[in-house]
């Protein structure tokens, strides 16, 4: 894999915005589509082939202006509606709530689905709320306490069904709505700090 960082960035003004629009980060690698991510910290982050030349990707950050500019924008509205950052005693407080609750979950929703996961692990991650390893261990964050009762919950059964089906397919759904009908619902309660 190849990262280029790009100090000023490629500016490209953006018709509908009226902002200027950069590539904050090209990282190159043996995939062979291009991709676009935007950052929670508003950064444009550009995924491409090893040999795939310059023009090329810049004519595709050309066509995607719109789609970049819909999601900065979504970005900066996350960023002033997010809280404060978590301290130290935050953290040490949610990891010692999820080491007490999380496992009763799990025990009581796994029985109920017949799965049974190798391990549970909590940590302080800050870009999903669970895992579940190919060898069927799951890893919480704990930044998942700081949720409703009714998006804990989800999350385990969501953990959980990836024990069985382990990609978001229609067999997933179908096992993650068996037991919670209303996780479409249950999901918007999510709120990562």
């Amino acid at each position: 894999m190849n990262i280029d960082s790009i100090q000023d960035g490629v500016v490209l003004d953006h018709i509908k915005a009226g902002k200027s629009m950069k590539i904050d980060e090209i990282i190159r690698s043996r995939r062979r589509s291009l991709a676009l991510e935007v950052t929670r910290d508003g950064r444009v982050v550009v995924r491409a082939p090893l040999h795939l030349s310059r023009a090329r990707i810049d004519a595709f950050v050309e066509r995607q202006q719109h789609w970049i500019a819909v999601h900065l924008e979504q970005q900066r509205r996350r960023a002033a509606l997010a809280l404060p950052a978590p301290t130290a005693d935050d953290i040490a407080v949610l990891k010692a709530r999820a080491r007490d609750e999380l496992p009763a979950k799990v025990d009581y929703y796994g029985k109920r689905m017949g799965l049974t996961p190798t391990g549970i692990k909590i940590t302080s991650a800050r870009t999903r709320y669970g895992s579940c390893s190919a060898k069927n261990a799951l890893c919480f964050s704990c930044f998942v306490m700081d949720c409703p009762d009714a998006a804990i919950d989800l999350v385990v059964v969501h953990e959980l069904a990836h024990i069985r089906e382990k990609n978001h397919g229609p067999k997933f759904y179908a096992l993650l709505g068996s037991v919670l009908p209303d996780y479409k619902e249950r999901k918007k309660l999510l709120i990562m700090r």
